[in-house]
C-alpha cells in the first residue's frame, strides 16, 4: 500500500514514517507538513492509505478529507480523543492517539491492508467475470459473490467506497468503486450521468432538462458529463 503522512509535527512525521517502514507490505512515499504539500502528493502518486493528524492550523485534517473527491483510506492521529466520532463518521479506518506504541500503530495498518485487500480481490473478480461473459457479472456482497444479470441493472449508485447496484426488485452492495463498475459494464448499454450514478440506458423512462427518471427516481446529470450522455440520447432519436 502506498501510503503519505499529514502533520504540522515534525516529531509525529519521523515516529510514522519510522513505524511505516517497519512494515512490508507499506511503501512511504512521504512526510507532508501542509495540506498543499499532500495534494500535491496524491495528485502525482496513487496513495492508498494517509496518516492524518487533526488539530492543523489553517485546515484541520477533517476538513482536509472531505476536500478530496477521491479519498484514500484513512488513519486519523491527533492528541485529541475527543474527535473520534467525527473521525469514524468519515469512515476513518482507525484512530490513533498521540502517543502511540507500534503495537497500535500496526494493529491500525493490518486494519487498512484487510481492506485493501478485500476491495483488490472485488474488483478483481467483477472484472475477470465479465471477461468470459458479457450478460453478467459477479459482485462481492458481504461475505458471498451474487451474480447478476446485466439486463436486470436499472441504475447504479456510489456511496463512497460502496455501490448500491438497483435492481428490478431489491439492492445489492458491493465494495467497489464507481470508476471499476464503469471501466467493466458494456458502454453500449450504460452510461455515466453524475460522479455517484450509472444508468442502464434502456430503463430511462423520460428526461426532463438535466434529470433522469428510472423507477420513480430523479437522478442528476452532472455538467461534466451531460455533454456525452445528450449526444448518446440525441443519437438514438427517431
Amino acid at each position: 500500500m502506498n501510503c503519505i503522512a499529514l502533520d504540522d509535527e515534525p516529531l509525529a512525521l519521523s515516529l510514522i514514517e519510522d513505524f511505516s517502514k517497519k512494515i512490508p507490505y507499506l511503501n512511504y512515499i512521504k512526510s507532508c507538513k501542509n495540506a498543499f504539500e499532500a495534494i500535491e502528493t496524491i495528485q502525482k502518486n496513487k496513495i492508498d492509505l494517509i496518516f492524518l493528524d487533526i488539530n492543523m492550523p489553517n485546515i484541520t485534517g477533517i476538513e482536509f478529507i472531505k476536500s478530496l473527491e477521491s479519498k484514500p483510506m484513512v488513519i486519523f492521529t491527533t492528541a485529541y480523543s475527543e474527535f473520534a466520532v467525527q473521525g469514524f463518521e468519515l469512515n476513518a479506518v482507525d484512530y490513533l492517539v498521540k502517543p502511540f506504541l507500534f503495537e497500535r500503530f500496526f494493529k491500525a495498518v493490518n486494519k487498512a491492508y484487510d481492506l485493501y485487500n478485500l476491495h483488490k480481490k472485488t474488483t478483481q473478480e467483477v472484472i475477470e467475470t465479465h471477461d468470459k461473459a458479457e450478460n453478467f457479472i459477479f459482485v462481492k456482497s458481504d461475505y458471498s459473490s451474487v451474480k447478476i444479470l446485466l439486463n436486470d441493472i436499472f441504475y447504479i449508485e456510489g456511496l463512497k467506497d460502496y455501490v448500491k447496484i438497483h435492481l428490478h426488485d431489491k439492492k445489492i452492495l458491493s465494495l467497489i468503486t464507481m470508476k471499476k463498475m464503469e471501466e467493466t459494464l458494456p458502454a453500449d448499454k450504460f452510461i455515466r450521468v453524475h460522479r455517484s450514478f450509472i444508468v442502464a440506458l434502456d430503463k430511462i423512462e423520460s428526461i426532463q432538462r438535466n434529470r433522469i427518471i428510472i423507477q420513480k427516481k430523479w437522478i442528476p446529470v452532472g455538467n461534466s458529463y451531460k455533454d456525452d450522455f445528450f449526444k448518446r440520447i440525441d443519437s438514438s432519436k427517431l
